[in-house]
């Protein structure tokens, strides 16, 4: 990584505690309801590193974070980082199905969790009812006998000073989890000089982030995607950070922006093209003047939206590719070299090759599967040591992408090796889906498959085979959407039901996907 690292680093002495000591009173984060400063977001930090302490965490522990973007956010997630502990964001509108996968899988020795996602926590906390609970928010509920302690009686009690522990690069610093080509969302573990290299190869070296600049991420902080832009990419530059601790809305970002005015500007593909509908429907200004730089990630950014983009802002989208194994991106657009519908070159840092299966690199213009190696490659998948081993080959990581790249060494994305989908960014597993949909009643069969619209976005369709003498129509259609809907969360819903009469299958029964999505 050209990094040379002493004996001991931890990721919150080199992100937080040293540019507080240089510059205490700059503002680290910006947004409601209020500003913090370096020196406000490491004391609340440290306070909630003793609270970790006090209630029992040590070394190795894990602390689970179901929070929104938030300074409580960055303060339990570099808290838990300095004494050692390993911290496990996990998406705080999920619901109580997820948390109890994140808690029998991660085995965490406390869970901070926001007062809004407790309707959904509490009920999953049985399988862990030994841990602590601490609560961030006042919103008001039933806690069903269960005890917890409130955030800020929690920290006030705690004092400022705290030592780091005596971590070294390659301990393990926090837990990212990904569904990636399996169906259950797995753990990728990250170390504690994993971001620092994540920030040096790709926010120093191709985005030229400053201490002037001022980030906005649309991802959240537990997307590993979001955890750079809207975190430790900001800290790493003595830049400020712009949190927005509300469900994504396409017209409240819109306003943040047009208010706060930020310098750079990251987000999915699908929030692009949601940004120019409102445009474009509205009629109303919106203003993305003060952005000097927009960068896209998650899934492709489609020739249509790039092209869209700057004729309405006159800005160029930095497209990117990366992985939670990765932890941000290896592969991107460069500044005044922009290809529409490529993702550009590899990120200074990395090593990418596109082989065929047998692992023989491919020919340029072939498709293939895309490998990637660098020193922000995580260490392991926790607890699934035999994937680990199938995805890390010496010190190669095996993306599941398809890729290939042209004459001019740009690199193409061409879809996963696999059936999962990616929505808005976000992996889906037919599979889960599929569950969902066959739990209401008229429900016959399903399958998922994804396809995209007239922009090149992805979504997600389900094929459905109906029980009986029940007639698909579309006040049907919209009915299986609702039972989905309050079954998972939101960009899991198909966009679209298609009713028929049987699904394709194998002579063992398995569905054939691929003639589905070639319908």
């Amino acid at each position: 990584m050209g990094v040379e690292l002493a004996e001991h680093f931890n990721l919150a002495s080199h992100f937080l505690d040293a540019p507080a000591a240089l510059h205490a009173e700059r503002t680290a984060i910006v947004g409601d309801p209020r500003e913090v400063t370096y020196g406000e977001l490491a004391a609340l930090a440290n306070r909630a590193g003793n609270a970790l302490l006090s209630q029992g965490v040590s070394r190795g522990d894990r602390v689970l974070l179901a929070l929104p973007d938030s300074a409580e956010f960055v303060a339990a997630f570099f808290g838990a980082a300095k004494i050692g502990a390993i911290a496990v964001p996990v998406n705080p509108f999920a619901r109580s199905s997820d948390y109890i996968h994140y808690l029998e899988n991660s085995e965490p020795r406390a869970a901070i969790v926001h007062s809004e996602s407790l309707a959904e926590f509490l009920p999953a906390s049985s399988v862990r009812p030994q841990i602590p609970i601490v609560v961030v928010g006042e919103q008001k509920i039933d806690s069903h006998g269960v005890s917890f302690a409130k955030w800020s009686a929690w920290t006030v009690a705690a004092s400022e000073q705290l030592s780091a522990a005596d971590t070294s690069p390659s301990d393990p610093a926090f837990m990212l989890y990904t569904s990636g080509s399996g169906g259950t969302p797995k753990a990728a573990v990250h170390r504690h000089a994993d971001s620092l290299v994540a920030s040096r190869n790709y926010a120093q070296n191709v985005l030229g982030l400053t201490a002037d600049d001022l980030t906005f991420s649309v991802s959240k902080l537990f997307f590993a995607y979001g955890l750079g832009n809207g975190m430790y990419f900001p800290l790493s530059a003595g830049a400020r950070m712009m949190l927005n601790p509300e469900r994504t809305s396409v017209p409240h970002v819109i306003d943040l922006v047009a208010r706060h005015r930020p310098t750079f500007f990251f987000a999915v593909p699908t929030f692009y093209s949601a940004v120019l509908r409102e445009a474009e429907r509205s009629g109303r200004g919106v203003d993305f003047s003060s952005v000097r730089k927009c960068v896209s990630a998650g899934e492709t950014l489609p020739a249509e939206i790039f092209n869209a983009w700057k004729r309405q802002f006159g800005i160029e989208i930095l497209d990117g590719i990366g992985s939670t194994e990765m932890l941000h991106i290896f592969i991107s657009s460069v500044p005044g070299k922009c290809k529409p519908g490529s993702c550009g070159f590899p990120v200074p840092g990395y090593e990418v090759k596109i082989v065929d299966d047998s692992g023989e690199p491919v020919r340029d213009g072939d498709i293939g599967n895309l490998w990637v190696r660098g020193a922000s490659a995580f260490a392991e998948y926790w607890r699934i040591p035999e994937l680990t081993a199938r995805t890390k080959r010496e010190d190669w990581v095996v993306t599941g992408d398809k890729f290939f790249s042209d004459s001019d060494g740009y690199y193409h994305y061409c879809g996963r090796a696999d059936d999962m989908l990616k929505v808005a960014g976000m992996w889906v597993s037919p599979m889960e889906v599929e569950n969902a949909l066959l739990g209401h009643p008229h429900v016959a069969e399903a399958a998922v498959v994804g396809t995209t619209d007239e922009r090149g976005l992805s979504y997600s369709v389900a094929h459905v085979v109906l029980r009986g003498n029940a007639q698909g129509s579309e006040k049907l259609a919209a009915e299986i959407c609702e039972h989905v809907k309050a079954r998972l969360v939101s960009y899991k819903v198909p966009r679209e039901v298609r009713f028929c009469s049987e699904l394709p299958k194998t002579v063992t029964g398995k569905i054939q996907r691929f003639k589905l999505r070639g319908n």
